[in-house]
Parts: C-alpha cells; structure tokens; sequence
C-alpha cells in the first residue's frame, strides 16, 4: 500500500516520523506492518496496512498543531486498533491543543456532552472522564459557547478540613482539585491558566461554597462524585443556569463516603435514569488511556474482589 501525505516542510516530516524515526517504528511495531517512506510517500506492507495509513494521517493533521510525542503516537494507534471503534475518529479542537478521542465508550462520552445539558461520566481510573471533560469545557470557552468554566470538587465538603490546612479559600482547596489543574495545564499551558484563574473566567471552588448559586452560561464540572451525598449531588444539579452545561465524573468503585450506599452518584443514576435531557456515560477498564499499566492494575483489582 503506498500513501502521499500532504507535508508542507521537513520539520513537519520529521515531527511525524519521530527522532530517528522512532514513530514510524512504533507503528510498525504494534500494528505488524513493515514501512518505508521517501520523503512524503510512504509504502505499508503488512494486514494491517490500511491501519497504519490511518495512524499517518491523523499524525499529519496533529503535526500543524504540536510537536508529537511518543504518548501521542501510541494514542493514535490505539484509537484505529479498537475493535468496538466507530470508523470515524473524533477529535477536541482547543487554540492550544488537539485531543484525539479514542475508545468507543470515549466517542460516545464526548458527542453526550456536545448533545445533552448534562452528562454523568461513570468508571475507573485513567479511563478520560475528567481529562475529557475538561477538554471539552475549554473548547466551549474557546467558541464562546459559555463564559466561564466552574470547576467542583467534593473533597472538603463538611468544611471542617478547610480550617487546619494553611494559606486563603484557594490555597486550602487547590491540593483537592489538583487533578483538573493538571488537565487544565496540559490543555491551555500555566501562563493561561493563570490568567483565566485572574480574570474568574476560571473558578475552582469547594462543592460546599456551591448552595445558593445559580451558573449561567457556565460549563460546570464536578469531578469525584462519587463522594457527595444525595442531598449534595441533588444541590449541585440544582446551581445549572440559562446556557450552562454540566458534566459529572467518579468511580462508584472508590466511594470514601461511611456509607457507601448515600452516595448521590448512585443514587442520581437511578432517579435520573430516564430522563432525556441527560446522558450516563459508563466507561470499562480497556478505555484507559494513561500508562499501560494502569490498565493492567484496574483489570487485576476487579479479578481479586
């Protein structure tokens, strides 16, 4: 199989093929194909060939956008190497960022979100519901669809934690909701998160200071749900305004609640269950996409129960 990729200049060549061309090698590797390139007309051989052109031509269209890494590179070849794939990848266009969506279960999370008022994100660890979510919030911003995201944690939703941690509201809060900064900082960069947070364009709060609110034209997240209680989670649903959009992501298997069985996660899914209005997104342990490991440890902890 030969392909011509549209390259506009070396850099863009050698951004696509990796340092001694170890992206070209990655791919041949997991997919079992042998390729060749001469300049911008690559030969695949191998079943899998048809594949690997795909891999190329999403690396090409994420090449005008970043520098490629390895991490990039293994993303795009899982997303052509699931079997319960659609056939069209999806992708989320920020200024700053292109992210490739991958697994079946992500495709159908993302379009949700586009689609639904709110979205509940249901699964195990490194399986995108935050990541993702985020993503998505940044592209609203982005498009002017809203004019701030919100973002929830319920990690101090007593209060009392607040007052033996040092330093101001932010301060206290900020170690709680350090995994949506590490998403907000790998989207937009620290300098633009910065300024976001400056402006309030961005705001982090405690899911306590939320009673009494109402977001308008927000893109609201509220990660870690499972660890609200019903009257918390039926609170928060309640702060969504004219223009808004919600999305909820947990893991009802790392419930730190007394009693598991008050979790308002579990409980919205079955009070909620019908309404059209909203979706619920339930991801499985091969939607991972961190370190291949960690699939390999959450598929091992549901064995052994």
């Amino acid at each position: 199989m030969k392909i011509t990729l549209a390259i506009q200049n070396s850099e863009q060549l050698n951004n696509i093929c990796g340092s001694l061309d170890q992206h070209i090698e990655l791919i041949a590797h997991n997919l079992g194909v042998e390729i060749n390139n001469k300049g911008a007309d690559f030969s695949i051989t191998g079943n899998n060939a048809e594949q690997a052109a795909k891999v190329l031509d999403d690396l090409l269209l994420l090449s005008n956008k970043q520098t490629l890494s390895t991490h990039a590179v293994e993303m795009c070849i899982k997303t052509h190497t699931h079997n319960d794939l659609p056939s069209q990848a999806i992708s989320i266009k920020t200024r700053g960022k292109v992210i490739q969506v991958h697994s079946a279960n992500q495709q159908y999370y993302v379009k949700s979100i586009a689609k639904k008022d709110a979205t509940f994100g249901i699964g195990p660890a490194g399986t995108g519901k935050t990541y993702l979510a985020v993503a998505k919030a940044v592209e609203a911003l982005d498009r002017s669809d809203v004019r701030r995201i919100v973002l929830v944690r319920p990690a101090v939703e007593a209060g009392e934690k607040l007052g033996f941690l040092p330093g101001d509201l932010s301060e206290k809060v900020d170690p709680y909701l350090r995994p949506i900064y590490d998403a907000l900082y790998e989207i937009l960069g620290f300098d633009k998160v910065g300024k976001l947070l400056d402006k309030n364009i961005i705001e982090v709060a405690p899911l306590a200071f939320m009673r009494g609110r109402t977001l308008n034209e927000s893109f609201i997240i509220l990660d870690e749900a499972q660890n609200t209680t019903i009257p918390q989670m039926k609170m928060f649903l309640t702060r969504m305004g004219f223009g808004s959009k919600m999305v909820i992501t947990g893991d009802i298997t790392q419930i730190d609640l007394t009693n598991p069985n008050q979790s308002g996660l579990i409980h919205a899914t079955n009070v909620l269950a019908n309404e059209a209005k909203i979706s619920f997104c339930y991801f499985q342990p091969k939607d991972a996409i961190r370190h291949k490991l960690v699939q390999r440890i959450v598929l091992a902890y549901e064995a052994f129960r």
